[in-house]
């Protein structure tokens, strides 16, 4: 293979992209109560959910290291396409452009891009897909970066927790008035700004209204979906997914949609019950 594709492990891998040998992953790591857990293949959702809703302190991430994504440049492709969760919220895109200006240093220049995905979770999915999309078609590496770049200016993420404690206390809905969820069962609707940072777009009394609410606010954004994918990502609540799935597909036609479960770092963040989604 010419290229590979990086993923920091906020995004998940659809069982497909993990066959291509196109993609690698850049684990993050979690901390729980002195505990380590390295968002690889060895994460136990059900176990960190089990330590999260256990522990009297908040969960804490840590970014790959700039010499660990200096070792996944190396090897024999001529092109590496990097993509991070937002710069805003992690020092992982930071850390893999560290990396790049290391390995450079080192080995000489290699074609490395690094894409700040300005989002999450599903959304860094569905650009990685675009970037193994851009290549298929034969695009030089200068035309795969732009197209992609184009892709994430235009890219929405949307997103429904049952829990937003971890995001509070780790300071990333930093400027959004805080709710007084838990007396009234309100629940925001949340979304990203074009900088990447997080937004309060709604709110409604209850899960299911507030999903509703995500998905009149999603169908009223949505420009031309029959040109985009849909992505829907979920903590430990197919069902709940599957549902936003169909509202959002009587709704509109896409050119396809996919729903994956939260790999470690998002399903720290999203916490039980969390639905995501990114078109």
């Amino acid at each position: 293979m010419d290229y590979k594709i990086i993923v920091d492990s906020c995004g998940e891998l659809t069982d497909e992209m993990k066959k291509s040998g196109i993609y690698e992953t850049a684990s993050l790591s979690m901390q729980i109560d002195g505990v380590t857990i390295v968002d690889d293949e060895t994460f136990d959702q059900k176990d960190v959910l089990r330590r999260i809703a256990a522990s009297a302190e908040c969960p804490r991430s840590s970014c790959p290291s700039p010499e660990k994504y200096m070792e996944l440049y190396a090897g024999s492709e001529k092109r590496i396409y990097v993509v991070t969760l937002s710069s805003e919220l992690s020092g992982s895109y930071n850390s893999a452009q560290l990396g790049k200006k290391l390995y450079e240093e080192e080995y000489g220049d290699k074609e490395i891009h690094v894409f700040n995905s300005r989002s999450a979770s599903v959304g860094e999915t569905l650009i990685a897909l675009k970037v193994q999309e851009c290549e298929s078609r034969g695009m030089t590496f200068e035309q795969v970066v732009s197209a992609t770049e184009s892709y994430i200016d235009g890219q929405h993420t949307y997103f429904v927790l049952e829990n937003l404690d971890t995001l509070r206390k780790n300071g990333r809905l930093t400027g959004i008035k805080s709710i007084v969820a838990s007396a009234l069962n309100i629940k925001p609707v949340l979304g990203s700004t074009p900088q990447g940072t997080i937004c309060q777009l709604g709110q409604a009394r209850g899960i299911k209204r507030a999903l509703v609410r995500m998905t009149d606010c999603i169908a009223r954004e949505t420009e031309n979906p029959e040109k985009k994918i849909l992505g829907i990502s979920h903590c430990n609540c197919y069902e709940r997914a599957k549902e936003v799935e169909r509202i959002l597909l009587e709704k509109f036609q896409v050119k396809a949609s996919f729903i994956v479960d939260t790999a470690g770092i998002s399903t720290m963040y999203a916490n039980d019950g969390g639905v995501i989604v990114v078109i």
